[in-house]
Formats: structure tokens, C-alpha cells, sequence
């Protein structure tokens, strides 16, 4: 099954809603023969500090 694109970035989107945090990147990659989606999500800061960057790998 092949993951498209878009595909990526609506799952992103919907997991950076559902963590409070903000899209950065979602991309479509192969990993190990395996076609996956690489998302990469921005945490908000606490108390004035920077944001919190978390790389998510979700499988199609």
C-alpha cells in the first residue's frame, strides 16, 4: 500500500490536534521496505521556553 503525500500530512495534522502541538513537517519515506510517514511535530514551550520538537513515524 502506498502512502501519498497528502495522506501524510492530513495524519499529521491530526496528531499534532490531538497533542496540542503544531505541524512542522509530515513527509512520506521508505524505512526498511516499508513505506511510512514521518511526521515531525512542535511541543509548546512551559514557562517561556522554546518549543519541544517530536518526530513521529507513523506506518500505512
Amino acid at each position: 500500500m502506498q502512502i501519498a503525500a497528502e495522506d501524510c500530512y492530513a495524519v499529521g495534522q491530526r496528531i499534532a490536534e490531538q497533542r496540542g502541538a503544531q505541524l512542522a513537517s509530515a513527509q512520506t519515506v521508505t524505512e526498511g521496505g516499508q513505506t511510512v510517514c514521518r511526521v515531525v511535530l512542535l511541543i509548546p514551550g512551559q514557562n517561556g521556553q522554546r518549543p519541544r520538537r517530536e518526530e513521529v513515524v507513523v506506518s500505512g
